[in-house]
């Protein structure tokens, strides 16, 4: 589209002057052009084929949303060279009438058909009523997974496990027990928590930080530590907790909730979500659809299972559980 040119004459033509005295008017200014630019320009050519930023954004859009963004930024260059190549392409296969194949004929169908399902999916979800009501219940009925703390611990390791200190003494777990009620004791007393936990605790990552471990909530952490972070009070020193890194001592900082507010757009997705899917069952139902049980036979029965070729082991004879030593990052997260 050829860019459209306006010449707007900003001045009339003065008046001749009558009077000898009175002032002779200024010339004309001269004439000023506004050029009006093509709202969709041709951002690129290529011997017949022309496209027009609306087509090439249109493309875009198309495309992954993680996608998008790096195809409008710092990819645009590169997929425009793609999006050419596949228009040079199909100008080639259209002259050559390939649009008629047969193959391409079904291809095309389908893919007019799912576009037009995807268009039918946002109008059906966009009628979806999710109130306010159903979102709060939401969050009641999942509160669970929305509690956290905030503690800090001292771990006292004992002989064999992940986190104890190479160099460092090792002890046996009536040692180690004794040792963390003992600190246990000093805290009770008064002593200053995170000056402990840099001295005596073994889990060296929250020990530098005065055994700060953040806040943290559930499924985050091994279950007996678990249970006692969130059985403790804000304030209170847990008792001993044993796990498979040694005996925990915990204190809890603070115990709340992530606010409805924050979740809020979380819960309304899936719950849309959930809306929409049960939409579509409902819609797939209420056709009663048939399958052809020829094409569509039913799966074959699981096979038996094998007897076993020796006798099970007694007790005694039973193979100890797998001991295989936690990831030592992931130990310092569930600790």
């Amino acid at each position: 589209m050829k860019k459209n040119l306006i010449v707007i004459a900003l001045a009339l033509v003065a008046a001749a002057a009558f009077a000898q005295n009175k002032p002779v008017p200024a010339p004309a200014p001269a004439q000023k052009q506004v050029v009006i630019e093509d709202a969709d320009p041709v951002v690129i050519t290529a011997g017949d084929v022309k496209i027009h930023k609306s087509e090439f954004e249109g493309a875009i859009k198309t495309l992954p949303a993680e996608y998008q963004q790096f195809a409008l930024g710092s990819g645009k260059k590169q997929f425009a060279e793609d999006f050419l190549r596949m228009k040079l392409l199909a100008s080639e296969g259209l002259k050559n009438n390939l649009q008629n194949d047969p193959e391409v004929v079904k291809q095309l169908d389908l893919m007019r058909e799912n576009l037009v399902a995807s268009a039918e999916v946002k109008k059906l979800e966009a009628t979806l009523p999710v109130t306010d009501a159903e979102l709060k219940a939401a969050y009641d009925a999942g509160k669970n997974d929305y509690e956290q703390v905030k503690a800090r611990h001292i771990l006292i390791a004992f002989k064999g496990s992940p986190a104890a200190q190479p160099g460092k003494k090792e002890l046996t777990e009536d040692e180690a027990k004794a040792k963390a009620e003992e600190i246990r004791k000093q805290l009770v007393a008064g002593a200053d928590f995170a000056e402990l936990a840099k001295k005596e605790s073994d889990d060296t990552g929250s020990g530098s930080r005065g055994g700060d471990l953040g806040t943290f909530g559930h499924g985050q952490m091994v279950p007996e530590f678990e249970k006692a972070a969130f059985g403790t009070k804000v304030g209170e020193v847990s008792p001993v907790v044993r796990t498979q890194y040694g005996f925990h001592i915990l204190k809890v900082e603070s115990h709340d909730y992530t606010s409805f507010d924050t979740v809020k757009a979380t819960l309304e997705k899936n719950a849309r979500q959930k809306k929409l899917q049960a939409a579509i069952e409902s819609m797939k139902d209420n056709a009663k659809p048939v399958f052809s049980e020829a094409y569509f036979p039913p799966p074959p029965p699981p096979p038996p299972a094998a007897a076993p070729a020796t006798a099970p082991a007694t007790k005694s004879e039973a193979k100890p559980a797998d001991t295989k030593k936690p990831d030592a990052k992931k130990e310092a997260k569930k600790q």
